[in-house]
């Protein structure tokens, strides 16, 4: 078997012979963007790549069209590492959350362990996930690969994001869940016959009015933020349907329970005080907070630092968002880098970050995570912690 330092600098080499493709590919897709479950174009190209590079591809996998399974088959089947590869945007921005890079950086590391498969103690798994944002109903398409055992025979999972700082964190990120209430009234003349009506948008103004109350008593690491997405047709109007939608965060899945029943009893209110009928859903599955893996996360570390990364493991700012990847470090070991494309002036969804995420720093960003990805797998694969500079 060739020693591990020789099969790293072989998947940075192929890495840096991709790196064209991989840089235009992220382009195209930046170019493109796509929400959640509607991932097709993207989802086509990146699968496109790994074929090209000679892995089997698994389409439509978790009854999902857009997620797939790219397989780098080692010497045995386990132990096995997944690669994750997120590509939603957001709508309206696009790109603003990077995942053009995510997607396409998996890609890079699954064809760079694919030159040295024959060298590898075990496999590599690419994993296309959907619909991470939750811009979609029924996000989380990590939860619902696991669901359907898409990690049953993963032993350990790994994945970059985007950001501000280069930083392999042991902390946690914040639970969530999301929230619809629909408020059910009575339309009427809002002149002659205002009296005959029951305004739903009162409904989801109380809503609002008790939520912003609600936060001084919220705990510091809750979250609460939310849109109408439907106030009535028309000013003469009374508004007999109209909705809001909420994400509620907290510090784990126990706090995130207590906070969103105290949301929904706002709403609740509301509809008590306007008269309305209230109609309650979940939008999405809750995302469980993230727990990530002290040797994993090392391993990662270790890598990033190996390609001229100058890493942190903690930040004096550091802000939690949400992830669907929570849901698998529950399950199995797991940790997530977040890799610079602009520095700490550009807010994560945001146009500015949309631009970076195709800007120079971002195609140095793909390429140094797609090594660190697949060197990091190897160390995995070969149960080392040792990552010298490549």
């Amino acid at each position: 078997m060739s020693g591990i330092d020789d099969l790293k600098a072989r998947v940075c080499a192929a890495v840096d012979a991709w790196a064209e493709r991989l840089w235009d590919t992220s382009l195209t897709i930046h170019q493109a963007p796509e929400l959640g479950y509607a991932e097709y174009r993207t989802a086509e190209r990146l699968c496109a790549l790994l074929v090209e590079g000679g892995l089997p591809v698994e389409r439509g996998i978790a009854e999902m069209p857009t997620a797939f399974r790219a397989t780098v088959a080692g010497q045995v089947e386990r132990p096995c590492v997944a690669i994750l590869a997120e590509m939603d945007a957001l709508p309206g921005l696009g790109h603003a959350c990077g995942h053009n890079l995510i997607g396409t950086a998996a890609v890079g590391a699954g064809l760079g362990l694919a030159t040295v498969a024959a060298d590898l103690p075990g496999s590599a798994v690419v994993l296309g996930c959907p619909a991470e944002e939750s811009a979609v109903d029924d996000s989380g398409g990590k939860i619902r690969l696991l669901r359907a055992g898409a990690f049953a025979a993963v032993d350990a999972a790994i994945m970059v994001h985007p950001g501000t700082l280069d930083l392999v964190s042991m902390s946690t990120s914040l639970a969530a869940c999301g929230l619809e209430f629909e408020f059910i009234g009575q339309a009427a003349h809002a002149a002659l016959a205002p009296d005959q009506g029951i305004n739903a948008l009162d409904g989801v103004l109380h809503t609002f009015s008790g939520i912003n109350a609600l936060r001084q008593h919220l705990p510091p690491s809750a979250r609460v933020h939310g849109i109408i997405t439907h106030g009535g047709t028309s000013p003469n109007i009374v508004p007999d349907r109209a909705v809001c939608r909420f994400r509620v965060r907290a510090n784990g899945h126990v706090e995130l329970s207590a906070v969103a029943e105290k949301v929904t009893n706002c709403a609740r209110a509301g509809a008590l005080a306007s008269g309305a009928r209230l109609v309650v859903r979940e939008t999405t599955p809750v995302y469980a907070e993230m727990r990530p893996n002290a040797a994993v996360a090392e391993a990662l570390f270790r890598n990033l630092a190996a390609v001229g990364r100058p890493v942190c493991t903690s930040s004096p700012d550091e802000r939690r968002g949400s992830t669907d990847f929570g849901n698998v470090s529950q399950v199995i070991p797991a940790a997530c880098a977040s890799v610079a494309i602009a520095d700490d002036t550009v807010a994560i969804h945001s146009p500015a970050f949309a631009a970076a995420a195709a800007a120079e720093p971002a195609r140095r960003m793909l390429v140094d995570s797609a090594k660190a990805l697949a060197m990091t797998a190897i160390d995995l694969l070969l149960g080392s912690p040792k990552t010298p500079r490549a």
